[in-house]
């Protein structure tokens, strides 16, 4: 698969089939970052934000976030839980497939968890225009898988999976920022399904100098 046509209609069989309360929790590398990184809400951009777990959790700490994701399923979704925990005011969903479009404007943190898809995508194209998102003094968080778990659609195939300089090299970035975090933890995670696995991530933090 490789046009924008049916990056949205995977997304969207995806996400209709799912239970509507799987990922509305928030990452909690992100919410553990941001204590320590970002503790002032300001504007956020969150890029496949999915059924909007870590877009809910910003917008609940005081954020203004943009919710951003493929899927009109996923972001109507978002859209009833921002009202369900009353933060209508603070969430904005945006459809967008990021290899076509995206949104207008800079934020103070853009985020981009497990931004990964079998769609093929100029995905290291996707995150250099995060990078430029990203306001004088904000953040540039990605969060990303480094191994593959079992319930993976990549699972049995080999898969070499960029380290976390791999992939600050391929943001380009010039001497406007700094690293604030890069490495490759492991976590016991959950799939669809409750199996278990210990998995490793990698987790990116880079500031833009005001």
């Amino acid at each position: 698969m490789n046009s924008a046509n049916e990056s949205a209609a995977f997304w969207e069989k995806h996400y209709a089939g799912m239970d509507a309360q799987w990922g509305t929790k928030p990452n909690a590398v992100l919410t553990t970052l941001l204590a320590d990184l970002a503790p002032i809400p300001r504007t956020a951009l969150d890029l496949g934000c999915g059924h909007g777990g870590d877009a809910l959790w910003l917008a609940a700490q005081g954020w203004d976030v943009t919710a951003v994701d493929v899927s009109q399923t996923a972001l109507d979704r978002v859209v009833a839980g921002a009202a369900a925990s009353g933060v209508t005011d603070r969430v904005h969903a945006q459809r967008h497939d990021l290899a076509e479009t995206f949104p207008d404007g800079t934020y103070d943190l853009v985020t981009a968890t497990y931004f990964h898809t079998p769609v093929s995508i100029a995905r290291e194209h996707v995150l250099r225009r995060a990078a430029q998102a990203v306001a004088p003094g904000g953040l540039l968080i990605v969060i990303e898988h480094a191994s593959t778990a079992p319930w993976s659609w990549q699972a049995g195939q080999d898969i070499r999976h960029p380290s976390p300089d791999d992939v600050i090299a391929s943001l380009q970035l010039d001497d406007a920022w700094h690293v604030t975090r890069g490495d490759a933890p492991q976590r016991t995670a959950t799939g669809p399904e409750g199996q278990t696995a210990t998995v490793t991530d990698n987790v990116i933090a880079v500031r833009r100098t005001p």
